[in-house]
């Protein structure tokens, strides 16, 4: 499976497009706003999207969910826990500030260890809560989308409606760090990094 990411938004999320090589289909991963950077990137790498999905609800990941539905008639994927944020846009102020819209239903849920299929490709779900309760994480054969679980030495704020420190470290150390070293991860905001790295340099894993 293949990935580029697409940084949009105020808060630099970095949105993932991960396809299949064979057959070009592609799932849109946290499109938090510009959709119209995100439809370029789409049409110049010549991909097909068949879904949407989100690592959590929160505003930042979800803003652009309603334009990458309405232009391609993806459904959209997200954790049963996480699926309220999405009703909940129009009460957010921040709205405005992150170029959010209004997002539309969750078309299915996602459960933990669910194999997703992109195309001959595949994603397996984890879900790993703590960040929000129904953060997830999405695992292919050569790389992990970590949405706001885990960064390039930090981890996913827990101060958040909803968020927990204990369950947070229990879903890194459980779900996240049993992973290879080697292993690429893609988080929702900064760099890229590897589990060996995060294991050996992340003072919060100390």
């Amino acid at each position: 499976m293949n990935f580029q990411t697409v940084i949009v938004g105020a808060l630099e999320t970095n949105c993932y497009l991960v396809w299949c090589p064979e057959t070009k289909e592609c799932a849109v991963v946290d499109p938090g706003a510009e959709p119209d950077r995100i439809f370029l990137e789409v049409s110049r790498l010549g991909l097909k999207p068949v879904m949407i999905l989100n690592t959590h609800g929160h505003l930042d990941h979800i803003g652009a969910n309603k334009d990458m539905k309405e232009h391609y008639g993806a459904p959209l994927f997200i954790h049963s826990a996480d699926s309220g944020l999405l009703d909940a846009v129009q009460q957010n102020e921040l709205r405005f500030l992150l170029g959010a819209k209004d997002s539309p239903p969750a078309d299915g849920f996602l459960d933990d260890g669910q194999n997703i299929l992109v195309g001959r490709s595949s994603l397996r779900v984890l879900h790993t809560p703590g960040h929000s309760p129904g953060s997830v994480c999405f695992l292919s054969g050569h790389f992990l989308l970590s949405g706001d679980t885990l960064f390039f030495e930090g981890v996913g704020r827990t101060d958040l409606p909803g968020g927990s420190p204990r369950q947070l470290e229990e879903s890194i150390r459980t779900k996240i760090l049993t992973l290879a070293d080697n292993l690429v991860v893609l988080p929702g905001h900064g760099p890229h990094t590897t589990i060996g790295q995060e294991r050996s340099d992340n003072l919060f894993l100390a």
